[in-house]
């Protein structure tokens, strides 16, 4: 996601299979009760799909995907109706326990952001049913690339993006992150490209464009992937490995080098890694977020290949997903913060065991200043500012803001500070162990909280205000960063007249120091004093795309453009298509007086865009 868990116990460290058996124990021993979820129309309590069988063909000239889902499913004797979310799709035909016998369904309309109610009639003896669909052009999921949209030019490439409700768009499905089910898949794809998915994974084309997977472990519905282009397989370790496009492999091997060490180091915080691989597929430049942890294989944004690791901490964060997430995921999406903050804090503690506390503080430093833009952003909506939040009515993307990350992340901070990190550990340790594999409510974790962590130790926590209030308690962690402090000594001595902007751009900075020099410019900084900038450090022509976004949106909080400068800004907005990077320029021109420029760019940029993009620019741009 915008910034992107396996279990040790207190004594033993347990295997992946020994996982699965308690796991299958568990499930014996007492049967799930689901939550309510709003945004699906499921209704798992009464009849749930447990394993997917998938068998698909890839259509790049029509730009659809056709086949048939086969769900395996359990259900109450007396319950004769199951419901499954459909949005965007065509329904053919549905079939009983084998292909032959046809069944009764109904398509019951829904709204704009849930789709439709796919009904099923079910005999008394129903043990599957097979759905045969195709997608539409309206399909939100999938984006279709033309060869000129790729980093190879030569061929086209097809990705999917399911989280938050999007995967109803391109497979029939009990679309709700509490419904986690198995799956195995057949995909046929065109003979000269490479299908892959949130699966075990060929290294290697196959020689009919004909490919095969499996998931074994239960996972939700969300985190089904599949990216489909003409890709290259490169091993990082035993266990970890990149697919891109052949002109990127090389540059995304040396950038992600150092992740089999981030999985080290994460197993030795929080226990054993359970998927058994790990595996990261760079996309092209409209894939929407910076990652997204789907399981096994990490769908990675271009824009993080910086030439020198720089920006790797979003690896940190979707490799964390495999714990916070993944392992264990929220029930539903009001619950969301479940996912990002733990991720968000699991993140900053392999950064500090890889690379030192002060990496670690600058990053936490820096997400602060996320999360006021964030508050002020949402000064209107308090309610929005809760961790729990009540979406009910509205897109699950409205609840995913700096609020669920940052806030998120603050709290489990704040708790470690007054908890201690030993005891932090043995906890999340513990409840990664208790959960894995399922679901939880925000009201199920904190009563474990309290059971396993406050109560045990007598320790007394602003819980409730944390979670069910808005804005930031009191009793909020306060980290600081000397290396920040340091930037900041510079920035005021340049707003004062005492320092040159050679000296300034001469500094021996990180990257995160550069960023939050730019992010810090005073507003008493004038256009002629950003235009000398520019001229010694070159902000306008960098490389690294975090450095352009906040430099782009400080050029225009500060009027200094050029053609150069105009040219190099609308050259970002066409070829990148990550939301955040996007978002934050666009809204820096809506906010300074350019709405018609932006909207000019955007009507060039659009079609290069995933719905996810375009869906918060129509908006923020009022199209």
């Amino acid at each position: 996601m915008k910034k992107t868990l396996t279990i040790l116990s207190l004594m033993v460290l347990f295997g992946c299979s020994d996982i699965n058996k308690k796991q299958s124990k568990k499930t014996t021993a007492k049967k799930t009760i689901y939550a309510v979820d709003n945004h699906s129309f499921a209704k798992p309590n009464e009849a749930v799909a447990k394993h997917l069988n998938l068998n698909i063909k890839v259509d790049f000239n029509k730009k659809i995907i056709s086949g048939k889902a086969t769900y395996k499913i359990e259900k109450k004797a007396t319950v004769t109706k199951i419901h499954f979310d459909i949005k965007a799709l065509v329904i053919h035909k549905v079939t009983i326990n084998n292909y032959k016998d046809e069944t009764d369904f109904n398509i019951v309309e829904g709204d704009e952001i849930h789709g439709d109610d796919l009904t099923i009639t079910l005999p008394k003896n129903a043990s599957a049913v097979t759905i045969f669909y195709e997608t539409t052009s309206k399909t939100e999921a999938l984006q279709f690339l033309k060869p000129e949209q790729t980093a190879g030019k030569e061929d086209p490439f097809l990705f999917t993006q399911g989280q938050a409700i999007l995967t109803r768009t391109w497979i029939p499905i009990q679309d709700s992150p509490q419904i986690r089910l198995t799956y195995d898949a057949t995909v046929e794809v065109p003979y000269n490209l490479m299908a892959i998915m949130s699966a075990k994974n060929g290294k290697q084309k196959s020689q009919n464009g004909m490919y095969y997977f499996t998931m074994k472990q239960a996972i939700s519905p969300y985190l089904i992937a599949l990216a489909v282009g003409d890709l290259e397989y490169k091993p990082l370790s035993s266990r970890t490995g990149v697919y891109a496009e052949k002109v990127t492999i090389d540059a995304a091997a040396f950038e992600f080098e150092d992740v089999e060490k981030m999985i080290v180091r994460a197993e030795m915080l929080y226990g054993k890694y359970h998927w058994e691989q790990y595996d990261i597929v760079v996309l092209p430049p409209s894939f929407p977020f910076g990652g997204m942890e789907n399981p096994r294989l990490t769908f990675a944004t271009p824009t993080i290949i910086a030439g020198d690791k720089s920006l790797t901490t979003l690896v940190a964060h979707e490799l964390a997903h495999s714990w916070s997430g993944n392992l264990v995921t929220n029930a539903t999406w009001n619950d969301f913060w479940l996912n990002e903050g733990f991720t968000v804090y699991f993140e900053r503690r392999i950064m500090e065991a890889v690379y030192g506390k002060e990496y670690a503080d600058m990053l936490a430093v820096i997400g602060r200043q996320d999360l006021d833009e964030g508050l002020e952003g949402l000064k209107h909506t308090p309610n929005d500012t809760k961790l729990k939040l009540n979406l009910d009515g509205r897109n699950p993307d409205d609840g995913m803001t700096d609020i669920a990350y940052e806030k998120g992340f603050l709290f489990l901070k704040t708790l470690e500070e007054k908890v201690g990190r030993p005891n932090m550990d043995l906890f999340l340790k513990a409840y990664f162990k208790e959960f894995a594999f399922s679901t939880i409510t925000t009201e199920k974790f904190l009563n474990y909280l309290n059971a396993n962590l406050l109560t045990p130790n007598k320790i007394t926590f602003n819980v409730e205000e944390w979670v069910y209030s808005p804005g930031i308690p009191a009793n909020q962690i306060k980290i600081t960063s000397t290396k920040l402090d340091v930037v900041m000594q510079v920035i005021e001595k340049w707003e004062k007249g005492n320092i040159m902007v050679e000296e300034i751009c001469d500094q021996d900075w990180t990257i995160q120091q550069k960023i939050h020099f730019i992010r810090n410019i005073p507003a008493t900084i004038s256009a002629r004093q950003l235009e000398s900038l520019d001229a010694h450090c070159e902000f306008t022509n960098t490389t690294n795309s975090y450095i352009a976004m906040v430099w782009f949106e400080q050029v225009i909080k500060h009027n200094y453009h050029n053609k150069h400068i105009d040219k190099k800004i609308e050259d970002f907005l066409t070829t990148v298509g990550r939301r955040w990077y996007v978002s934050t320029i666009y809204n820096a021109l809506k906010n300074n007086g350019k709405l018609n420029y932006a909207r000019r760019i955007y009507k060039k940029a659009r079609k290069n865009y995933h719905s996810v993009t375009t869906n918060t620019i129509d908006n923020m741009l009022g199209l």
